[in-house]
């Protein structure tokens, strides 16, 4: 990958439009949780000091094109001010008249949030003249958004083509760390994959197999792949369709790629049956629900990543949401912490993997956490990022 980064630009009186992705919970009018705010500060805070003039673009949810008051980065501008320490003003469109008034009002090392840019159905078209009338407020583009750089709209996509463009710093660590997992990674490389459906990961596994080591296998996919082989895994969640993870369990065997699968599991009457859990060996099943691998398949995992030298964690090991189902991701994941320690390079692949590290406490020993869901999972199918497709166009 080629293209320009802040390093490469002068920014000092520029207007300057940045691409973050604030798509943050919110409730009752207030932030939920900032991590996606917090990872926007080092672009942001470098641009102040540049003296930049920074108009700030995001989505927020799903408003379909229209205007819900419910959905507005209003908030997310109280929050940023907060976090930075300074005057972050709100603009109460990103387009026309009120958006080039707040961005002509800048002083340098200024910042204004422009409302969502989803409020207009013209940004997930990646309308042309849409995409025109936001790089129209600017001399520069900054895409710091990898969690939207899967998305060919215009704040993401169109608008890299109209103006010089370059890579925030959060755009440009996510992309570091994912390539670090499909160019010569060290060896041992193992995936620790979970999450509710095969399907939704064949071309994650697809590409994964030509490169490393071992998967270890929890979660609703873990039940999948073991149906496949004819285990009867009750009234667990799986695929209805067992063909694909046929054909992943052909293909690793092909390759010589061990697919470690449960040994045992943590089951429960039903999924909010939270009093009863039992351990059983894979085989006893019975009609109940696997909602966790078991401790002796969680040491057998944790034995398997101490010794890797490159990890990705890309989904839970079961529903670690509830105290009584999380230990076989809390396991793993001190592994991995563990294995980073002594010098492997950890991957946390965002998503509902991203959001255990954090709950559970050991984000902030891996080597990186990804703020990407669809984003790294299309990358880590060797998919084409609309985004950062565009940012090499401009780098030509």
């Amino acid at each position: 990958m080629r293209f320009r980064t802040l390093r490469d630009v002068d920014v000092s009186g520029k207007r300057v439009i940045v691409r973050e992705d604030l798509n943050v919970p919110l409730a009752d009018g207030h932030v939920a949780d900032d991590t996606r705010i917090r990872a926007a500060l080092e672009t942001l805070r470098f641009l102040r000091k540049q003296g930049g003039r920074i108009a700030v673009l995001s989505h927020l949810g799903r408003p379909d094109g229209k205007i819900v008051p419910r959905l507005s980065l209003a908030p997310v501008a109280r929050d940023l001010a907060a976090l930075l320490g300074t005057t972050v003003e709100f603009a109460a469109d990103c387009v026309g008249p009120l958006a080039h008034e707040a961005v002509s009002g800048l002083g340098d090392g200024d910042i204004v949030i422009l409302e969502n840019v989803r409020f207009h159905p013209e940004e997930e078209r990646n309308d042309p003249d849409f995409a025109r009338a936001l790089a129209s407020l600017g001399e520069l583009y900054v895409d710091d958004a990898f969690g939207t750089a899967h998305r060919a709209h215009a704040s993401t996509e169109g608008i890299a083509h109209l103006l010089p463009s370059v890579a925030g710093f959060l755009m440009q660590r996510e992309l570091d760390a994912l390539a670090a997992l499909t160019t010569n990674p060290r060896r041992p490389f193992v995936c620790a994959i979970g999450g509710a459906k095969v399907k939704d990961k064949v071309g994650v596994f697809t590409q994964l197999l030509q490169r490393v080591s071992a998967f270890v296998v929890g979660g609703g996919m873990a039940n999948t792949f073991l149906a496949a082989q004819g285990i009867d895994v009750g009234r667990s969640l799986r695929d209805d369709d067992l063909e694909p993870a046929r054909g992943i369990l052909q293909d690793a065997q092909r390759r010589s790629v061990p697919l470690h699968l449960p040994s045992d599991a943590v089951v429960a009457p039903s999924f909010n049956d939270d009093e009863a859990p039992q351990t059983v060996p894979i085989a006893d099943v019975g009609t109940q629900m696997i909602l966790d691998i078991g401790p002796r398949t969680a040491d057998a995992y944790a034995a398997v990543l101490r010794d890797a030298k490159t990890i990705v964690f890309n989904g839970p090991m079961g529903v670690y949401e509830k105290p009584a189902y999380r230990n076989g991701t809390r396991v793993v994941g001190e592994a991995i912490a563990e294995a980073t320690r002594h010098g492997a390079t950890s991957v946390v692949g965002g998503g509902d993997a991203a959001a255990a590290a954090h709950m559970l406490g050991f984000a902030e020993a891996m080597t990186h956490v990804s703020t990407g869901g669809g984003a790294t999972l299309e990358f880590l199918e060797g998919r084409t990022l609309p985004g950062v497709a565009a940012l090499e166009a401009s780098a030509t």
